[in-house]
């Protein structure tokens, strides 16, 4: 997890494919990130050749949504939305299907690797890319096969996704770093395993989480919640009762008390 941990503090030198290659380790322990790495690094190379001579912004738009969304058939998983492999790099690279935040970093990491100025857009409950070399500005979809975008397309998205108005505030429309798009990934996951109910994957997901954002109270009761079916009742105690010291006001801390009392009580009967 070293490269995540990188990226997760920022570090400039840290590698966004590596870091999203340790999240995928996660569902795939002992991951090995070198043929994965090779793959993006054939993507690039396609893309480059079907290039020829043509340097153009639009040209570089134009052939790499016809490379990754035509020819090779990436695609988003609207089928089968929260399976927990549309958020591991490996099974996106693998299946050709994944969620609007793994296409868009297969997009990143082939713009990386050919020199080309391409950014992640976090839109509420959307996530897309933009080309912006000050020349061209555009931004491209990668989950509806690189449908291109303007300002107004993507605030009527986000507004049909999520209901938020993005034109309040316009930094909805800025790139984001890679401490961002990896959080955004580990949280999709974390719901991902809830809903499949793999509570010890979601379990080790909130870890990552919580080691990167000790401050977000909502994490720990997650974990908490994962780790009452994993019946680990000590640890889910534990992780209570840092919600609660995290979030004293929260609307259901009565809940989670009477939660913690339980425990308390069966804890008791067992000692």
């Amino acid at each position: 997890m070293q490269h995540l941990r990188a990226a997760l503090s920022n570090e400039p030198s840290a590698q966004l494919d590596r870091a999203a290659l340790d999240i995928a380790s996660i569902e795939t322990p002992g991951l090995q990130a070198g043929p994965w790495l090779a793959e993006l690094d054939r993507i690039a190379a396609g893309i480059a050749e079907r290039m020829e001579r043509e340097t153009s912004a639009g040209a570089f738009v134009r052939v790499t949504n016809g490379y990754l969304f035509h020819e090779l058939g990436f695609q988003g998983n609207q089928a089968e939305y929260n399976d927990p492999r549309n958020s591991c790099l490996d099974q996106v690279l693998s299946r050709r299907l994944g969620l609007p935040i793994t296409l868009s970093l297969v997009y990143l990491e082939a713009a990386r690797r050919l020199k080309r100025p391409v950014f992640g857009i976090g839109l509420p409950g959307h996530f897309i890319v933009q080309y912006n070399d000050g020349n061209l500005r555009a931004f491209i979809d990668p989950f509806h096969g690189g449908k291109l975008l303007d300002d107004s397309d993507c605030i009527l998205l986000a507004q049909d996704i999520a209901g938020v108005d993005v034109s309040r505030d316009p930094r909805l429309l800025q790139p984001v770093d890679k401490r961002y798009i990896l959080l955004r990934m580990l949280n999709n996951l974390q719901a991902a395993y809830f809903r499949a109910q793999q509570f010890a994957k979601a379990a080790a997901t909130l870890d990552v989480l919580i080691a990167a954002a000790p401050q977000a109270a909502d994490h720990y009761k997650a974990r908490a919640v994962a780790r009452m079916h994993l019946r680990e009742f000590t640890q889910a105690s534990a992780d209570f009762n840092a919600y609660l010291r995290q979030a004293p006001e929260a609307e259901d801390r009565d809940e989670v008390r009477h939660q913690l009392s339980s425990i308390h009580r069966w804890l008791g009967t067992v000692n």
